[in-house]
């Protein structure tokens, strides 16, 4: 097709085009997803490890540009808060690097603390609203499975990083294999 005659598609038309002509790229994408999710499986230390470094990274890049917004900012008004902030994320960058098996200890306690606190929550919930509504039992479900969920990563923590990242390594296959079925659909979008 012509530049010409895209013009006269519409929006639709052209994206389709547009990641027909690139189906390939889609395809590799895929392949990459299947590949990490088939290492997640193999390799779950080393993934779990991978996880915890590149959240250090991320972190420690992110405190760094907090320090410089806080000290480079155009305004006059107080960016203190920027800089305990960059203070922060580099402090948890350095730590996620000196100790990652620590820092993937404390992000499971996190998310289990958050699952029993929301959990009680929903249970209380329900409680509340038993006049209000029917079937707050399905409520009262939610929350005591997000309690029990909670507690399990609490008592199993290694149990728990395993279980998660094959959840991830899951994901990624199933993603993968979603995008090449898409991409050589494309492809015969290109040729037809």
């Amino acid at each position: 097709m012509t530049n010409t005659n895209t013009q006269s598609l519409g929006p639709g038309a052209i994206l389709a085009h547009a990641l027909a002509k690139n189906w390939w790229m889609l395809a590799l994408r895929g392949l990459a997803a299947i590949v990490f999710g088939i290492l997640a499986f193999a390799w779950p230390g080393i993934t779990i490890l991978s996880l915890v470094m590149l959240y250090g990274a991320y972190a420690f890049v992110d405190g760094v540009f907090s320090i410089v917004a806080a000290i480079g900012g155009g305004t006059p008004t107080p960016r203190w808060w920027l800089a305990v902030v960059g203070v922060l994320g580099i402090l948890a960058g350095i730590i996620s690097f000196a100790n990652p098996v620590l820092v993937g200890l404390y992000l499971l306690w996190f998310i289990g603390a958050w699952a029993i606190v929301s959990g009680v929550m929903e249970i209380i919930g329900a409680v509340r609203l038993r006049k209000e509504i029917d079937n707050e039992w399905w409520l009262i479900l939610h929350g005591v499975l997000s309690v029990l969920f909670g507690i399990f990563l609490f008592a199993e923590p290694l149990t728990s990083a395993l279980a998660l990242i094959w959840v991830i390594g899951a994901y990624a296959i199933a993603a993968g294999v979603i995008m090449i079925a898409l991409a050589f659909r494309l492809k015969g979008h290109a040729k037809g």
